[in-house]
């Protein structure tokens, strides 16, 4: 192993090496290709500097310099000054030309998220689709696709609350047996109410949005697999189950022959469909999570949300387990009490979890003296 002695001055701060440089991760700095003891090399982007002195001069960040030798001596390990910008050590390593590996190595440990590379179509007319409608940036046109996208789920939202206001509600009214009349709220649509047709103008948008990107995608197996994707899929089918329930009153009410179905089975069934009915409304309601699909902001917090969920989780266990303890003592503080609300530990549990949370209904209170 030949030893080189070599000196230079870094930004009017001078460097004196003695070191092998012949076994380490050379980039910027080496010996000559003779392995003279007389000839370094210095290669940079822009620059090439050869000379015979022992002097160089580098109008450079002086702190980053010492961080950058480390690694030479260390044998790669690299590390950031605190008193030195990110920005001004990531432009230093560009500068050194450590390599990819170094840079690479360098943002994990200041916690940059490394970026999945998303495969594209083979086909060149599905990759130009695929990035129309994946990714808004690609293109001017794939920017006013996602706008229109943007804009058709912020309409669905507004039409599913406007909807549910006491004016806009649809009404039935019934004849009683004892000539009065019953008014109920009709869940089932008109399929002339402008509210509906809005709706449907939305759907029509959804799923031709689903289904060009189903056929654009590079790969169908890992498409049903995205989160983004079975979101898309839960927005539009309770509009298909909807409009099913819809055609099947109108057939009621033009009085289509059917097999016959006693008064008792077919209130079970109008129960069932109501029931059935509230709940894909409800369900419409997740519709509000495709905006994730065009907000980065949302996707940092889901990332962050999955990334915490083990903190999360032992935050839950640990206001678990004072529920149990208070519980267990307000109950037996209050027993043998008549007006104590808590009958058993379970019946505490509300009362620790609103009072732990600091929010104090109220509704639930102790009635002793030794009560906590």
């Amino acid at each position: 192993m030949t030893f080189y002695s070599f000196g230079f001055t870094l930004n009017f701060a001078s460097y004196h090496i003695t070191k092998s440089l012949d076994d380490t991760p050379v980039h910027a700095c080496g010996h000559s290709q003779n392995n003279s003891p007389v000839y370094y090399h210095f290669k940079f982007k822009d620059v090439k500097l050869t000379t015979v002195r022992n002097e160089y001069f580098f109008d450079r960040n002086r702190p980053s310099f010492d961080a950058i030798l480390y690694y030479y001596q260390s044998g790669g390990r690299l590390r950031r000054p605190v008193n030195v910008p990110l920005d001004v050590f990531s432009e230093e390593i560009k500068f050194y030309e450590l390599g990819e590996q170094a840079t690479n190595k360098f943002r994990e440990d200041e916690g940059f998220i490394k970026e999945e590379e998303k495969p594209l179509p083979s086909n060149e007319r599905q990759r130009k689709v695929w990035l129309l409608f994946e990714y808004p940036e690609s293109s001017q046109a794939a920017r006013v696709v996602a706008i229109i996208s943007v804009f058709v789920i912020l309409l669905s939202i507004v039409i599913f609350c406007l909807e549910t206001l006491p004016e806009f509600k649809h009404y039935k009214v019934f004849n009683t047996t004892t000539n009065g009349t019953k008014i109920e709220e009709d869940e089932v649509p008109d399929i002339t109410d402008p509210f509906f047709l809005i709706e449907t103008l939305c759907i029509i948008w959804f799923t031709f949005e689903l289904i060009v990107r189903f056929l654009a995608c590079p790969n169908k197996f890992n498409f049903f697999r995205d989160v983004m994707n079975i979101i898309d899929i839960i927005a539009i089918i309770p509009y298909f189950i909807t409009l099913a329930t819809v055609v099947a009153e109108e057939e009621d009410t033009l009085n289509l022959p059917r097999a016959p179905v006693s008064p008792q089975d077919k209130s079970t069934n109008q129960a069932m469909s109501l029931a059935i009915l509230r709940v894909i409304r409800l369900v419409r309601v997740f519709r509000i999570f495709k905006l994730s699909r065009h907000s980065k902001g949302l996707q940092i917090l889901g990332r962050t949300l999955k990334a915490s969920m083990r903190e999360l989780g032992l935050l839950i266990f640990f206001l678990f387990i004072g529920v149990v303890l208070f519980s267990s003592a307000v109950y037996f503080a209050e027993a043998g009490s008549e007006n104590s609300f808590f009958k058993s530990i379970p019946d505490a549990f509300w009362w620790a979890v609103v009072t732990m949370t600091t929010v104090g209904y109220g509704d639930m209170t102790y009635d002793t003296a030794t009560s906590p």
